[in-house]
C-alpha cells in the first residue's frame, strides 16, 4: 500500500495532531508553527486527504487508525501525545484502544464518542445525499463554513477551502461512511490516560450532550470549553488554544 504524507517539524517528545473530516494537515499550520518549538510534530494527511489524496481511501476509522501506527511505528516513535481534531478525535480514541499504553497524554478535541453523531447540524446521511447532489467543492465550502463562527470571514477559513480541495468524492463519502459506523462508547471508561477535553461552545458539530458522554466515562480527564468558537478552534483562536495543549502536555512531560 502506498504511504501516506506525515509531516514532521521539530525536536522534542512527540506529538501526534490528526486533522478532521474535510482536513488535511495544512490546517495545523498554527500549530505546528508554535509547537515544534518544544514538541516533534507529527502531523500525518489521512489516506485520501491532502498530500495523500492519491492514497486509496478508508472507510473504517479503526483502519485510519492502525495505519497511523504503521507509520510511527516506521518512524520508530515509542511513546507520544495525541491529540484528534473531530473525526480525528474517534481515530485518536480508537488508537488509544489499540495502543493506550504508549499514549502518555491525550486530547480529544471538538469530537464525541459516537460517529453517527447526535445533534448535528445534519445527518451523516443528508451528507452523504447532499454530497453527490452538490459535489465536493460546494459541499466542502458549505461544511467548513459551519466551523467558524465568522463563517467564510474568518481569518483561516481559507485553509479549510484549501483542504477541501485536495481530497476526493470518493475519500469523503467514505469517511463519512467510517463515521456512521463507528461508537468508541464502550471503550470510554478503558481509556487511563491523562485527558484534556476541548469545546466550542457555538459548535455546530457535537453539542455539550457528545461532551458530558466523554467527561462522565473517561476517568482521568479535565476540560477546556471556549466561549465565543465554534467547531475550529484550533484556528479560530489559535494563540489561546495553542497555550491550552502546551500547558496540558508540558506540564506533564
Amino acid at each position: 500500500m502506498q504511504d501516506i504524507y506525515v509531516g514532521d517539524a521539530g525536536k522534542g517528545f512527540p506529538l501526534v495532531l490528526v486533522h478532521g473530516f474535510l482536513g488535511s494537515s495544512i490546517m495545523w499550520g498554527p500549530q505546528i508553527n508554535y509547537l515544534k518549538k518544544k514538541y516533534r510534530v507529527i502531523t500525518p494527511d489521512l489516506p485520501g486527504f491532502g498530500s495523500s489524496c492519491k492514497v486509496e481511501s478508508k472507510n473504517s476509522i479503526n483502519e485510519m487508525a492502525q495505519i497511523i501506527l504503521d507509520c510511527l511505528k516506521e518512524k520508530k516513535i515509542g511513546n507520544f501525545f495525541l491529540l484528534g481534531h473531530s473525526m480525528g478525535g474517534m481515530i485518536a480514541q480508537e488508537m488509544a484502544k489499540l495502543v493506550g499504553e504508549k499514549i502518555d497524554k491525550l486530547v480529544f478535541y471538538g469530537t464525541g464518542p459516537v460517529g453517527n453523531i447526535p445533534g448535528r447540524f445534519e445527518t451523516i446521511n443528508e451528507s452523504r445525499n447532499r454530497l453527490k447532489k452538490d459535489g465536493l467543492e460546494n459541499t466542502a465550502y458549505r461544511i467548513a463554513k459551519t466551523w467558524f463562527v465568522e463563517e467564510e470571514k474568518s481569518k483561516y477559513f481559507y485553509l479549510c477551502v484549501q483542504a477541501g480541495k485536495t481530497t476526493t468524492l470518493e475519500a469523503v463519502d467514505n469517511a463519512l461512511i467510517a463515521m456512521k459506523n463507528w461508537d468508541g462508547t464502550e471503550n470510554l471508561k478503558n481509556i487511563k490516560n491523562s485527558t484534556l477535553i476541548i469545546w466550542g461552545d457555538k459548535d455546530k458539530a457535537y453539542n455539550f450532550n457528545q461532551i458530558d458522554v466523554l467527561n462522565k466515562n473517561i476517568p482521568n480527564n479535565e476540560i477546556a470549553i471556549f466561549k465565543g468558537c465554534s467547531h475550529n478552534i484550533h484556528l479560530e483562536k489559535p494563540d489561546e488554544f495553542n497555550k491550552c495543549i502546551d500547558n496540558f502536555f508540558f506540564s506533564h512531560t
